[in-house]
Order: structure tokens, then C-alpha cells, then sequence
């Protein structure tokens, strides 16, 4: 459950992207198990600023509310609207239609100095 083609946080999120734009940020498989039942999320708005570790929202799960952080700093280029009205989607998947907001990098290449997926697996004792 842990794609090799993308990149990890140890805050458990990934990242996918190429270094040619825009990125893609979501919770892993490891995180959205860890809270379980998601039921709630706050996302940032298009065209916010974020910094490399700033929050940029929260999970809300029946056992708790964890703060999602930006892996990577830029400008939020898209959120995942579907969200609002189906946060469970993270459960079932999310890596795809559960990913939470693409971020376009105000440096393409911060992506290469996050966890490999080795790397991920090795934190997480996957």
C-alpha cells in the first residue's frame, strides 16, 4: 500500500509529481488507517501561500483531528471540492480520488528531497 512512484512526509503524506508543475498531495493508506472513519476536512482556499511545513488544514476522523502540512511550499492550485460532501473517499482511496489539494511548488524540485518509498516503508515498519 505504498506506491513507489510517489514521494512521502513523515507527516504521512504523499506527493506526486514530476518536477514539471503542479503536485498532488494526499494522506497515505498508513495515515487514513491510523484515524479511521474520516468525517470531516478543511482545506485551503485556491491561491493561498504556503511555506514547506505550514499547516494547510485539517482531518477530522471519529477518534480524533490531526493538521494536514505542505510538503512542499507554493501557491494551492486546485482542492479536491468532492470532499466536502464525501471525506470518507480518503478511507477507500487515497491515493486517487481521495487526494486533498495540488500545490503548484515555488521550487519544482523540493519534491526530490522528500522519503523515496523505501525510505516510507522503513518509517512506518511497512
Amino acid at each position: 500500500m505504498i506506491p513507489e512512484d510517489l514521494r512521502y512526509t513523515a507527516e504521512h503524506e504523499w506527493v506526486a509529481g514530476d518536477g514539471s508543475g503542479v503536485v498532488r498531495i494526499g494522506i497515505t493508506h498508513f495515515a487514513q488507517d491510523a484515524l479511521g472513519d474520516i468525517v470531516y476536512v478543511q482545506l485551503p482556499e485556491e491561491g493561498t501561500q504556503v511555506a514547506a511545513g505550514d499547516s494547510l488544514g485539517e482531518i477530522e476522523s471519529t477518534k480524533s483531528v490531526s493538521e494536514l502540512y505542505a510538503p512542499v511550499g507554493g501557491v494551492v492550485a486546485a482542492r479536491n471540492g468532492a470532499l466536502a460532501d464525501t471525506p470518507e473517499v480518503i478511507n477507500s482511496d487515497p491515493y486517487g480520488a481521495g487526494w486533498l489539494v495540488e500545490i503548484t511548488p515555488g521550487d519544482p524540485t523540493a519534491v526530490d528531497g522528500l522519503l523515496t518509498a523505501g525510505a516510507y516503508r522503513e518509517l512506518t515498519g511497512g
